[in-house]
């Protein structure tokens, strides 16, 4: 009803100026029964042409007020239905395409003849091209505003960026995140996500011993590098949280911050690479500052157990890198030098090949 009063008020408004107008046309005119008809001629002709342009206009408004509202309130419910986000990022795409049209318009105009015609056509044709980029974008819009949300950069005096090292579960429970922390070779902010903690809680209140084992270790992890460290952390609440894989999430968030991911999961570590993200692997950290054994040294080692082929012997050194003696399986329970032949280095670990040097001298 009320949407049907205002179609109304707006039809006799509209009717009355056009009315008027309408007079103000005739006074110029050289038409005498144009000007006979509508009382132009006149000042209070000219109220006389407002007062039946109002009247035409209230009835035109009363004819077409129902079936115009009820369009009205169909388009209003099929508005309401859609979310927020969806409203918001068309807005966005309607207001971008609607900014470009009016900065094309000084140009279309001058064309002769269609120049208007044009840039009405321009303005709904990129309007409405902004609409719908706006609504299929509305997820990387959300992401983007979403992370600029939450992202808090400190001041400081000069341009400065912050980069972001999001950590995964695995680098948690690990522990050695936080003696890197301590050493200060991690810069930025550490951004634990809240799906994250989700999956740490989980593992702590497993029923296995040692997953809770686990799982309590990285909660301790945590509170140590927050409490004890001076590193800035900061806990990432997505309010719009969809259900998925934890590591999917993880990738997701790197590309909204533009961060890091720190993991030792040597999976998620691919998954990255294929995603274009940036990965800081605690294990390529750790092989890299493990001495350097070069082929044709000799090392000291203590062979310990059988080795998988034939023969073989397994020893460690200080660090846990394995060497496999060839040969060494004799020598288990004894301590010998052994000269290296060849290193493999991956990114799940680094093995030496070596022999013993008891064989070198008898060759």
């Amino acid at each position: 009803m009320i949407m049907k009063r205002i179609i109304q008020i707006v039809g006799l408004l509209m009717g009355g100026m056009l009315g008027q107008q309408m007079s103000t046309w005739q006074t110029s005119s050289d038409s005498p029964w144009m000007g006979a008809l509508l009382g132009a001629s006149t000042g209070s002709g000219g109220t006389f042409s407002a007062v039946i342009g109002a009247f035409a206009g209230f009835l035109l408004a009363t004819s077409i007020a129902s079936p115009l509202s009820r369009s009205l309130q169909r388009g209003i419910d099929k508005l309401s239905s859609y979310p927020m986000s969806d409203l918001v990022s068309g807005l966005v795409g309607l207001t971008f395409g609607l900014a470009l049209s009016s900065f094309l318009y000084p140009y279309v105009t001058d064309i002769p003849y269609v120049g208007q015609v044009m840039a009405a056509v321009s303005a709904l044709t990129l309007g409405y091209a902004g609409l719908r980029i706006g609504m299929l974008k509305r997820e990387e819009l959300g992401d983007w505003i979403r992370a600029r949300k939450t992202i808090e950069v400190p001041k400081s005096d000069g341009p400065r960026y912050e980069e972001h090292k999001i950590l995964d579960t695995s680098v948690i429970i690990d522990g050695r995140i936080a003696d890197i922390c301590k050493t200060g070779f991690i810069e930025g902010t550490l951004v634990i996500p809240e799906f994250v903690l989700e999956e740490l809680q989980h593992i702590a209140d497993s029923s296995d011993l040692l997953k809770r084992n686990r799982g309590r270790r990285g909660l301790d992890i945590l509170n140590k590098i927050q409490k004890e460290l001076d590193v800035r952390v900061l806990i990432y609440e997505d309010p719009n949280e969809e259900p998925g894989e934890v590591d999917s999430k993880l990738v997701k968030l790197a590309k909204a911050m533009q961060g890091k991911v720190v993991t030792n999961d040597f999976n998620l570590n691919k998954v990255c690479e294929l995603q274009g993200v940036s990965v800081l692997n605690i294990n390529d950290l750790a092989n890299a500052v493990k001495p350097v054994v070069l082929p044709g040294e000799e090392i000291v080692v203590q062979v310990i157990k059988d080795g998988k082929e034939h023969g073989q012997g397994v020893a460690y050194l200080d660090d846990g890198t394995m060497i496999v003696v060839e040969g060494g399986r004799d020598y288990i329970g004894t301590t010998m030098e052994v000269l290296v032949t060849s290193v493999l280095q991956t990114s799940a670990g680094r093995m030496i090949f070596a022999k013993p040097k008891l064989l070198e001298k008898a060759l």
